[in-house]
């Protein structure tokens, strides 16, 4: 039987695997296209799975992944898990097997890193004073050596500011990690991605810094959304799946 894998947690989460060793269905929560989820035992730690047929591939749309996340953040709620990517899948007990006993120290170094943690988002609106003046223009000479100048110029501008108040949101949130995009959002304005580490008791307190920092940073557009599973901060390794 083929599998859909949603995500990794430890076997001990889950009572109903303690006197079995074959998958058993994981009550009130279902997968992909209303598929039944399974908890599959693999070693100390367990699979949240569904069923997978080849035809599933050709239906991966905005909804499956969707549904995808609510599996994980279901199991969120009461254990330390590691997503998988959106479409992950096995063709069979033994695949599966291999993979988890093939990467099975990496994933538990990551069970224990990222037990008791959440991953906070903050999307950072601010305005793009460093904004081009001028179009690169094709060709060669003066003005196009100006214009490429000018554009390296912004670009330069643009992510010393964003560093600027990237190491701004550090201080005032403290995250025991962070991952950081930057990308221009519409003319004049910059949006910064932030996904912050934190320990799940400290999310109260994280909620309230929030409130602190929409006060204090007049100039800024902040929205935050979490607790979610710890998506970014999950260390890849190479498992073999399809």
């Amino acid at each position: 039987m083929s599998w859909y894998a949603y995500c990794i947690a430890e076997r001990s989460a889950f009572p109903e695997l303690l006197r079995h060793r074959r998958p058993m269905p994981l009550e009130g929560i279902s997968g992909l296209f209303g598929n039944q989820t399974f908890i599959f035992p693999a070693s100390d730690l367990a699979v949240v799975v569904s069923e997978h047929q080849a035809e599933d591939d050709t239906r991966m749309d905005q909804q499956a992944q969707c549904d995808h996340a609510r599996v994980i953040a279901a199991c969120f709620e009461q254990t330390t898990v590691l997503p998988f990517r959106f479409g992950t899948h096995f063709e069979d007990d033994d695949a599966l097997r291999r993979s988890v006993r093939s990467n099975h120290r990496h994933f538990v170094q990551n069970v224990e890193r990222l037990r008791g943690k959440a991953e906070m988002h903050l999307k950072v609106l601010v305005d793009d004073s460093c904004t081009d003046t001028r179009k690169v223009l094709p060709g060669a000479g003066k003005e196009y050596l100006a214009s490429l100048r000018e554009s390296a110029t912004a670009q330069r501008e643009r992510q010393s500011k964003a560093r600027a108040l990237s190491v701004q949101m550090h201080r005032m949130f403290l995250p025991d990690a962070e991952e950081i995009t930057c990308k221009r959002a519409g003319e004049g304005k910059m949006l910064l991605a932030i996904a912050h580490l934190v320990d799940r008791k400290a999310v109260p307190r994280y909620q309230n810094k929030y409130s602190s920092a929409t006060e204090s940073l007049k100039d800024c557009r902040i929205q935050l959304s979490g607790p979610w599973p710890p998506y970014h901060f999950v260390q890849r390794s190479q498992a073999s799946a399809n």
